[in-house]
């Protein structure tokens, strides 16, 4: 006796896939309904519009036709910022600078300043007034505390 084997089965096709066609269908039928409605609505406030315009006493009706409801806009970003209260941190409380690390770092910003060169002659005046005032601090004999 010779054993027959049934035959092998074909692969189970998706729905999606056996019926392609009728899933296009629906989708295309689908955007077509959506568009229909939209523009429909669109003509009603058209039309709407245009009699309000007639009933105000307007005799173009196409000048109302071409009037358009105002652009919703949001205001600047400096504006809210404008309107909302300003954040206060707390002030952190430093170590004083003692005064020889003071006067080391008036005198490390006059060498600074003696490095510049000055572009025009305002310039140079505004320099020359920094080193004078750089000077006074490391003379003085207790520094400023800042």
């Amino acid at each position: 006796m010779a054993e027959t084997l049934p035959p092998p089965f074909a692969p189970k096709e998706s729905l999606t896939k056996r019926y392609k066609l009728v899933w296009r269908v629906l989708l295309i039928s689908n955007f077509a309904l959506g568009g229909y409605l939209f523009a429909r609505a669109r003509k009603k406030d058209r039309d709407i519009a245009t009699r309000r315009a007639s009933e105000t006493g307007s005799k173009d009706a196409k000048a109302a036709e071409e009037v358009h409801p105002p652009p919703i806009t949001t205001p600047p970003i400096s504006e809210i910022l404008a309107l909302l209260p300003p954040v206060m941190e707390p002030q952190k409380l430093r170590k004083p600078i003692l005064e020889d690390q003071q006067r080391q770092l008036f005198e490390w910003m006059l060498e600074e300043k003696r490095k510049f060169v000055a572009k025009d002659r305002e310039e140079k005046k505004q320099i020359d007034e920094d080193k004078a005032i750089l000077k006074q601090f490391i003379r003085a004999k207790s520094v400023p505390r800042f």
